[in-house]
């Protein structure tokens, strides 16, 4: 197995945010990784004007993830990602620009959900659910992440039934494959860390960034 990389802040979007107007919608959303028990989970803040490109880099940050594999956003009708090159023979659904579509586009109203699918090998599926439409706060720059529990599973370590065999595993220092994991991680992993502060954090624009926004 190979050496586990590292790129967490700068991948996803470094850590940067996108300005509101005063009378600019927000959405409060919900984010659930699914088929994970106890369910691991972030609520955030982000302005409804957001593309779903500026979302996936939020997502990343918020989650934890390291931004290393490709993604999608899907609802019952349609599918959202990065551009495809055009092929004749690649006869799956079409997958519109993320980048020309508006998180407001897609979900309209509080209660609706969409699907945010994050590594196609590891097959990561997040619940993406409108808690409520609020106005925005003139003093407050967007993304917020407001809460959350327990901590995004490693890069590349099977998806989820890898992911529980992985816990397993370093829940027992005398498993075979205790110290080989452990090298991979690269040290420990607590499946109970998550800090609310550290994700803002990583979300706060930088000292010399005049605009921030999430390129």
């Amino acid at each position: 197995m190979a050496t586990r990389k590292n790129n967490t802040a700068q991948a996803a979007g470094n850590g940067s945010k996108i300005a509101l107007k005063k009378k600019a919608d927000v959405y409060q959303l919900k984010v659930s990784l699914l088929d994970t028990k106890p369910p691991i989970w972030r609520r955030l803040l982000v302005p409804a004007s957001l593309s779903l490109a500026q979302l996936h880099r939020a997502l990343q940050i918020t989650m934890g993830w390291e931004d290393m594999h490709l993604h999608e956003f899907r609802t019952a009708q349609q599918r959202f990602g990065q551009p495809e090159p055009a092929d004749p023979f690649f006869r799956s659904p079409a997958v519109e620009d993320e980048r020309r579509v508006r998180l407001s586009e897609v979900l309209a109203a509080a209660g609706e959900k969409m699907l945010y699918i994050y590594d196609f090998g590891d097959n990561w599926a997040h619940e993406i659910e409108v808690e409520a439409l609020l106005p925005a706060d003139a003093d407050t720059i967007y993304p917020v992440c407001l809460d959350g529990q327990l901590a995004c599973p490693p890069e590349d370590c099977g998806g989820i039934p890898g992911y529980y065999d992985l816990r397993k595993i370093l829940a027992k220092p005398s498993h075979r494959r205790y110290k080989e994991l452990r090298e991979w991680l690269g040290g420990d992993f607590n499946p109970e860390d998550f800090s609310r502060e550290e994700v803002n954090r990583l979300l706060a624009p930088r000292k010399h960034d005049k605009k921030p926004s999430i390129q």
